[in-house]
């Protein structure tokens, strides 16, 4: 659906973003993430035919934006970080009119705005001023200025930005079943935006993609080993030194009991291993006793620390 290959875009000398190359698939839900200042934006300007590429090709839906800027416009959908609205019109007149500016026939237009008010959740505000609603429902405004026209790809960035947890949680909601029916860009620099709704994720860091996969995939392909907590009753020293020989184990620590004779230890394994199953069954062949047991995986948030600092 959309292959970016080498896609490079210079500001006089400055390099916003270096021979980026990625591809996504019809209907994948794909998060473009990234510090302030990684290159997300101006990617997508140029994904949307508002910036030409200072080199690299771009190919939407098998479309080069050079050469069939309104073929691809009329693909996408697109709600801009600041989404710009007009906020003296009512829901309903703004609407129309960027059904108008979308080039929908007269006799479609109020099916369409009917159809997306719905989509939406705003078929109780047609008539409410856009100045005086709240931010998440201008957002959603927004989202459907943006689904007027019924696009095959959606492009949004930061789309949760400014918004309250409630609203926060409308918006991923909204997006996530938009992305049953289209193939979505999220761009954010919010990490749990990303884990929730994102198929598939891309890092950007100063310019370059530096990772790119499942959030899954990310987290196994950035860290080198796993942990492992265990709460267990037993004798201290033999229960350290027993877990210390277990093949894969390269760290245990032990902490100060919660209750007497029962003791928290951290583990770390080797290679992302996973020895709960194997753990278990030592501890209970020995005849401790063991209350709980839970591995801790590493977090998008790990794993976007770990490869952005400078």
């Amino acid at each position: 659906m959309i292959k970016v290959s080498n896609l490079t875009k210079y500001y006089g000398p400055f390099l916003a973003v270096d021979k980026v190359s990625f591809e996504i698939k019809r209907g994948e839900i794909v998060g473009l993430l990234g510090p302030n200042g990684a290159g997300k934006t101006t990617i997508l300007k140029m994904l949307t035919c508002f910036l030409p590429p200072s080199s690299g090709e771009i190919l939407i839906d098998q479309l080069n934006p050079l050469e069939h800027s309104l073929a691809i416009r009329r693909k996408l959908g697109y709600l801009p970080e600041n989404n710009p609205l007009y906020e003296d019109m009512t829901v309903w007149e703004y609407l129309t009119t960027s059904a108008q500016m979308h080039d929908l026939p007269s006799h479609k237009i109020n099916s369409a705005v009917k159809k997306t008010l719905e989509e939406c959740g705003l078929k109780n505000r047609i008539h409410s001023t856009i100045g005086e609603l709240s931010k998440g429902l201008k957002q959603r405004v927004g989202l459907a200025q943006a689904l007027l026209h019924d696009p095959q790809i959606l492009i949004l960035d930061e789309p949760t930005s400014g918004l309250d947890p409630n609203q926060i949680v409308e918006i991923r909601t909204l997006i996530k079943t938009l992305g049953k029916e289209k193939t979505v860009i999220l761009s954010t620099h919010i990490l749990p935006e990303v884990e929730i709704s994102c198929n598939r994720v891309i890092i950007l860091n100063q310019g370059k993609i530096v990772a790119q996969g499942t959030p899954a995939e990310l987290r196994k392909q950035t860290t080198g080993h796993s942990q492992i907590s265990l709460k267990i009753a037993g004798p201290v020293r033999e229960i350290t030194e027993a877990l210390k020989k277990m093949p894969h184990v390269e760290k245990v620590e032990k902490q100060e009991a919660e209750t007497p004779g029962l003791y928290t230890y951290q583990i770390e394994t080797s290679a992302n291993q996973d020895l709960r199953n194997q753990l278990t069954h030592f501890i209970v062949d020995h005849g401790w006793e063991l209350y709980e047991i839970s591995q801790k995986q590493a977090s998008l948030e790990d794993v976007f620390s770990k490869l952005t600092k400078q």
